[in-house]
């Protein structure tokens, strides 16, 4: 028999080669709460709690699959996204941050939950972006596409636990001819270019989809001017949000004012990188 203290003790030790304690901490504290059903004042209370075969069996399996730097969201099967609970698995990337802050910009321009806007998001993934904006503009008529079916059915799935009001279809941005008239296009694309998965941390590279994260070193940018197109095609011109790379923030920038945009801005993330660009 094992108790949570000697659990904790091991877990720690068996990971520090790899990680900061400090993540390691959080791993400890969102396993024991998803597998053994415990709240956060439990497990700094409850050192002394038993564990049984099941639960040790399945506290193990998750540290095997850290060890090979598995990210913690696949583990668990979901992920947090803007005060909201959503699956996520090796079909889709997992929601970061700055997504967050893209979506926090759009409901900053839009305050009104009466408007009835019309959105898009091009690249869906997981569905976070139409999910938590349908949340917070319950009123919006809000359409989702993605090229990978298994990745819209998660979404679809994600938008019906979480009560939210989102058309998802399936198509290949890179093959559109045009879109559906709307206010606004969002977006988070693939924008790592392939020379830079040396960069990229082991989590992410042997973990996450690559057709959601990368591009050819030669045309970076080709999700972008497509979008572009296609916004600019509209009778209506839409307001467009995107996610940028860091690296390649002004090209883009750049890419949208070359191609009619008349307003682009760039907007730096929480860590105080250029990684958000608007452009009307």
């Amino acid at each position: 028999m094992k108790n949570l203290k000697q659990l904790k003790k091991e877990f720690i030790e068996d990971l520090q080669s790899i990680y900061e304690s400090d993540e390691i901490s959080t791993f400890f504290t969102w396993l024991a709460e998803d597998l053994l059903d415990l709240k956060t004042h439990d497990i700094l209370l409850k050192t002394e709690f038993d564990l049984s075969k099941s639960q040790l069996s399945k506290f193990e399996d998750a540290k095997e699959r850290l060890k090979k730097e598995e990210p913690i969201q696949y583990i668990l099967g979901y992920s947090e996204f803007f005060g909201l609970k959503l699956k996520v698995n090796p079909d889709v990337l997992i929601p970061r941050p700055e997504t967050e802050e893209l979506v926090q910009w759009i409901l900053n321009d839009y305050k009104s939950k009466e408007l009835q806007l019309s959105i898009i998001d091009l690249g869906t993934g997981s569905g976070c972006i139409p999910i938590a904006l349908a949340k917070h503009l319950p009123q919006a008529k809000i359409k989702a596409l993605d090229v990978s079916e298994k990745a819209l059915k998660l979404a679809a799935s994600n938008s019906e636990e979480n009560h939210s009001q989102v058309e998802f279809i399936k198509a290949d941005l890179l093959k559109l001819n045009t879109l559906p008239a709307v206010d606004i296009v969002v977006s988070n694309p693939p924008y790592v270019k392939s020379a830079e998965k040396s960069n990229i941390k082991k989590n992410v590279v042997d973990h996450e989809p690559h057709v959601a994260l990368f591009v050819e070193d030669d045309d970076a940018l080709i999700f972008y001017k497509i979008i572009a197109e296609l916004a600019l095609k509209l009778e209506k011109q839409p307001v467009v949000y995107t996610e940028v790379s860091q690296y390649l923030a002004k090209e883009t920038r750049d890419l949208f004012l070359n191609l009619g945009f008349k307003n682009v801005e760039l907007r730096k993330d929480f860590r105080g990188n250029d990684r958000m660009l608007k452009a009307y």
